[in-house]
């Protein structure tokens, strides 16, 4: 069964501190474009950088969620992902002043009371759907995941707890994930420590913002839960939050044993390297990428046109890097110039154009189809490649809309950025 994609009807906004960093941050949830996925903005930072939230651009934190893309991060974003996930909230763009979301009371339920303040509105094309159709596990120590096909269309999700605190009873909780079931029974779950953790988080330095209100300590007396099984509740509050990452609505029946951020980013890169075999017929593999041979299959680009040696890492359709190995063989330094050769900046442009050819055109559906480049906007030539010079290049989705998308990319010799531009592409029939 399918359904729109959906976004916020208004802007909203919102105020807190940090659990862990203890920051006061400001920020706004904004309605976006269809096909934008959820999107962090770090409007305190130069140039206001996006960061998607795609398993693409996790990065392991103790105890949180963490994206991160170049050097602007944001943190603890899970609570408010689990809220889109749950809502069916597809397409949201949310402004922070800082790098930490703020935790509020330590739940989903604020998150949730903003998206509903605002309203839903539904768009015109198709959400995206993975149906999950072979079991897929992942362990880490003594935690585990499984994800298991499901025939009905629906995400299940089941939380067995064993916490070792004494005087803290063990759990399970399981429920079919929909808006009704995931505002009533998991986003009022607060995040939670145990008793004997409290000081060893301290002397780390986390828990900054956290109090009585915003975080349930397990093992203490004096702790008052706000709903039965509060903590294995919470466990699936983060577990919807982090399998949000994989930028598509879950078909499957997920069962997870002690596991955690780490282990759900484990499980959520397994199933996006499924999704992305469905989707281009199993050509790429995100370990290996793609050698020049792979590259020829895509790209109509020959000799002397073809300006990638080889894509050293695809994640999905969002992100790519290739690198291009600069002789002094090449036949333009002939002419650019003689006596001082220097690799165009046109022509590294157009290695970055057709690295974005290869992210777009492997979906099956874009099959002898052409990207054709047809505005490009924000260049900066910053440096010179000569021969010698390995220029590695990067590539992200930056949105997709029917025929189009607009790609971001990056070039860089030794670390120091020498290009920059968005791209923008039409695909058309070959």
């Amino acid at each position: 069964m399918t359904r729109k994609q959906r976004t916020l009807k208004t802007v909203v906004e919102f105020a807190g501190v940090g659990l862990h960093s203890g920051q006061h941050v400001r920020g706004r949830l904004l309605p976006a474009p269809v096909g934008t996925g959820i999107e962090f903005v770090r409007t305190d930072l130069p140039d206001a950088p996006r960061i998607p939230a795609s398993i693409a651009f996790y990065q392991q934190k103790e105890r949180r969620t963490r994206l991160a893309r170049g050097p602007a991060e944001v943190e603890t974003v899970e609570h408010l992902l689990s809220v889109c996930a749950g809502l069916k909230v597809d397409n949201l763009t949310v402004e922070l002043s800082g790098a930490e979301l703020p935790g509020l009371d330590g739940s989903g339920l604020e998150f949730l009371r903003l998206v509903q303040q605002s309203g839903i509105a539904e768009q015109g094309a198709e959400a995206k759907v993975f149906k999950l159709d072979q079991p897929v596990y992942v362990r880490n120590g003594s935690a585990t995941l499984v994800a298991l096909p499901t025939d009905r269309p629906a995400l299940t999700l089941q939380y067995i707890a064993m916490f070792n605190e004494p005087g803290v009873d063990n759990g399970s909780f399981q429920l079919d994930v929909d808006p009704e079931t995931f505002a009533r029974e998991i986003a009022p779950a607060r995040t939670f420590c145990l008793a004997s953790e409290v000081e060893a988080l301290q002397k780390a330095g986390l828990g900054k913002g956290a109090t009585r209100e915003n975080t349930v300590v397990l093992g203490d007396p004096a702790t008052v839960l706000r709903m039965p099984g509060e903590p294995v509740r919470h466990k699936l509050l983060d577990l919807l939050g982090d399998l949000s990452l994989l930028g598509a609505e879950l078909e499957a029946h997920v069962i997870a044993t002690r596991s955690g951020h780490s282990t759900n980013a484990d499980l959520v890169r397994r199933l996006h390297d499924l999704m992305q075999a469905a989707e281009t017929g199993g050509l790429i593999r995100r370990e290996s990428g793609l050698d020049v041979r792979e590259i020829l299959l895509l790209l109509p680009h020959r000799y002397p046109f073809l300006l990638i040696d080889r894509v050293i890492q695809i994640d999905g359709f969002q992100r790519a890097v290739a690198i291009k190995n600069v002789s002094i063989n090449e036949p333009f330094f002939q002419g650019h110039f003689p006596n001082a050769p220097l690799m165009p900046g046109v022509l590294q442009l157009e290695a970055m154009a057709q690295l974005a050819g290869v992210l777009l055109l492997r979906k099956l559906e874009n099959t002898g189809k052409l990207a054709v480049l047809w505005a490009i906007d924000k260049v900066k030539l910053r440096g010179a490649v000569a021969p010698g010079d390995q220029l590695r290049i990067e590539v992200e989705t930056i949105r997709t809309k029917d025929a189009t998308a607009q790609v971001r990319g990056v070039g860089t010799v030794a670390g120091k950025v020498v290009c920059e531009a968005t791209l923008m592409f039409t695909l058309v029939d070959a």
